[in-house]
């Protein structure tokens, strides 16, 4: 019997559902206190998980959730980041 791979799956901070790695956009924060977008998913740092729902995009960026998550102020140039990133992988 073949082995089946076990796909990591990681939470959208918008939706709160578990989704496939590989289909959600990351953001990180680096021990230098940056917050950017990961395209590769393999930054060093703590990292949050958006899936590229158009909705879970708009409450992302509307209720403001990176500042929450990482309890910093974050530069809306990371936010038009994740959007772009996450438009970008469908």
């Amino acid at each position: 019997m073949p082995k089946t791979k076990k796909i990591p799956m990681r939470m959208c901070i918008a939706c709160r559902e578990m989704k496939p790695k590989q289909e959600m956009t990351r953001v990180v924060k680096n021990a230098d206190g940056e917050i950017f977008a990961d395209p590769t998913g393999k930054a060093p740092g703590r990292g949050a998980y958006v899936c590229g729902a158009a909705e879970c995009l708009s409450k992302v960026c509307g209720k403001k959730l990176l500042n929450k998550t990482f309890s910093s102020n974050v530069d809306p140039e990371v936010y038009r980041g994740v959007e772009e990133d996450a438009l970008g992988n469908k």
